[in-house]
């Protein structure tokens, strides 16, 4: 077993440690308050992002990025981790629902080096569902290996496919052309990123759009698709790694010729509205 599988597994069970002690015992039970960016955050949030911060030190001490981190402190510690190693989580993506009662959130926690993930652990507390991937060695659920694409029989028809679009963080002429005129078979939105991703993997979903994902949201997820032999690109760039980390659009499938079908079509509405 690699160093990075081992460090996989380890960090599997700081996931579903931090969501038995921290999360779950929260869930409905706190309140909830509202950042400057307009996104929920609860008491929850900040527990288990501390509990993850000392249980990952202990794995590798190295840098941290937290979603409830002050944004200095993110760039800061994303400078100094850049060439060996930093650690990237989201103690709870999906605020809103955890807050509501919706069962679909998630903890999710990344190694990146050299500003790419190498190692990306999504746990889903409701459904019992640990998803991660490291690189070269898969994706894994529940400690199954998932096979990859190539070999799963992916949907490669666009009006086949399911697709998890977040409207909300699209331009609103863009979102009704996609009402409008996308020739998907379905579309599903679950509040929750990192779920998506997992979902992506997983093969329950086809496609995933979105307008602006933080680094914390796709580091883990972006591993996922990759391991399986899928592509994720941005609306402006093929290479993902090309945009700014901070915030970039998604265009992700489980297949490179859904990927590239979907992605033509998206970038020909654009240019027609102008974007």
């Amino acid at each position: 077993m690699s160093d990075l599988s081992r460090l996989r597994l380890a960090v599997e069970r700081i996931l579903k440690d931090t969501a038995e002690r921290e999360i779950l015992p929260r869930f409905l039970r706190v309140d909830g308050e509202m950042k400057a960016d307009g996104s929920a955050f609860s008491a929850a949030d900040i527990a288990a992002q501390e509990s993850l911060i000392e249980a990952l030190a202990r794995l590798a001490d190295l840098p941290m990025i937290g979603e409830e981190m002050p944004g200095e402190t993110q760039k800061a510690a994303w400078a100094r981790g850049f060439s060996d190693g930093v650690w990237v989580m989201d103690p709870i993506d999906g605020s809103t629902n955890f807050l509501v009662g919706l069962p679909q959130f998630a903890v999710s926690a990344a190694l990146m080096r050299q500003g790419r993930p190498v190692l990306g652990v999504s746990y889903l507390p409701l459904a019992r569902e640990m998803f991660s991937a490291s690189l070269g060695g898969g994706v894994w659920l529940n400690g199954e290996r998932l096979p990859p694409v190539s070999v799963d029989g992916a949907r490669k028809a666009v009006a086949d496919a399911v697709a998890c679009i977040d409207f909300k963080r699209l331009r609103p002429e863009l979102s009704l052309t996609i009402v409008q005129d996308a020739p998907i078979y379905s579309q599903r939105n679950f509040g929750s990123s990192v779920l998506e991703w997992c979902y992506l993997a997983a093969g329950r979903v086809d496609v995933v759009t979105h307008g602006s994902e933080r680094l914390w949201d796709y580091a883990a997820g972006w591993l996922m698709i990759e391991e399986m032999g899928g592509r994720v690109a941005t609306f402006e760039h093929d290479d993902f790694f090309a945009a700014p980390p901070w915030k970039r659009s998604i265009i992700a499938a489980r297949s490179p010729e859904l990927f590239c079908l979907w992605r033509d079509w998206l970038r020909q509405r654009m240019a027609e509205i102008g974007m």
